[in-house]
């Protein structure tokens, strides 16, 4: 015989019934596909809190409710605020991965403006002037002034601010160089030692070739010898952008403050942004007697102490830009 529930126990089972389906409801909204249909970038600003976030959420389609997310955020997220970046929030993210990657337990989304070692500093605010997503104008900063590097950048920031934080690190990383300095160096400032280090910088593609090229000008400064440095010349042509053919006779006698075959000395400022590495190869250059150097052909130079020495190599090295057809 089949016996009828009461109406109390059908109530209770209605409600029962009607609770898990809240419940499953209420996790599948926390744990359940999003509504975004593509990966999208989402920024966190300053200090702000879970309120602001929920509704730029909803207004960019990422969560259907604020109101929801907020309430699931307090019974099923984990403890820990919000982070301050810009974020990338895969498509389809639920609730609670959303929130996971905006409290930073996911990568945060990166952008990057590189700085190689040796960018003019007129090619570092072309490409500073390039980047769609930073604000504001910046003028071309003194060269010497920016260290290369990568520096992140929040969508929105200002150029000025992102290029303070390069010349704040060459300002760090010089004093940091600075004080490590050994007692031959040539240097007598930290300005100086940009300036060479800029001609270091240009002078070799091979990071192993540093010292020595740092220690072949040093000998040449020591000496009171010109410095006879190619990119010294072009620097007042085109601001140490690319010359594109080959130096004219009267740009080599030209006489200015940068051209080091017609001054003794060191030019009057930095022709480029050297790496560190460069500076650091300034102030602890190799222990050498050379004061020559010509291209071997392999992207590194031949080394030499005396004039004729340096002839031959310079001979040999004709002779192969020759077999080539360079010539």
């Amino acid at each position: 015989m089949i016996r009828r529930l009461g109406p109390l126990r059908s109530a209770a089972l209605a409600a029962l019934l009607l609770g898990l389906l809240y419940a499953g409801w209420f996790l599948y909204g926390w744990y359940g596909p999003g509504p975004a249909d593509k990966e999208t970038a989402f920024q966190v600003p300053e200090g702000a809190g879970l309120t602001v976030v929920a509704a730029r959420l909803e207004e960019q389609g990422l969560i259907g409710s604020a109101s929801a997310f907020r309430l699931r955020a307090r019974l099923l997220g984990s403890a820990g605020g919000l982070k301050a970046g810009e974020f990338s929030l895969p498509a389809n993210a639920s609730a609670a991965r959303i929130l996971a990657i905006l409290q930073g337990q996911e990568g945060v989304l990166r952008r990057l403006v590189t700085i190689p070692e040796g960018l003019p500093s007129i090619m570092v605010q072309e490409r500073l002037m390039a980047q769609p997503l930073l604000t504001g104008t910046v003028a071309v900063p003194p060269d010497g002034s920016v260290l290369p590097d990568s520096y992140a950048f929040q969508r929105g920031e200002s150029r000025a601010a992102v290029l303070q934080r390069m010349q704040t690190a060459m300002d760090r990383t010089l004093a940091e160089l600075w004080d490590k300095r050994a007692h031959d160096t040539v240097a007598k400032t930290p300005q100086e030692a940009v300036i060479l280090a800029a001609i270091v910088e240009k002078e070799t593609g091979k990071p192993s070739e540093r010292r020595m090229v740092a220690g072949l000008y040093s000998n040449r400064l020591r000496n009171g010898m010109l410095l006879q440095a190619d990119p010294t010349i072009i620097y007042p042509i085109t601001r140490g952008k690319p010359l594109g053919r080959r130096i004219r006779q009267s740009e080599i006698q030209a006489v200015n403050g940068y051209n080091t075959y017609t001054m003794v000395g060191l030019p009057r400022g930095a022709i480029t942004n050297p790496g560190r590495d460069s500076i650091e190869a300034v102030l602890h250059p190799a222990q050498t007697d050379a004061l020559y150097m010509v291209a071997d052909g392999t992207g590194g130079h031949q080394f030499a102490t005396t004039l004729e020495e340096h002839n031959r190599n310079v001979a040999r090295w004709f002779a192969l830009r020759k077999a080539k057809g360079e010539l």
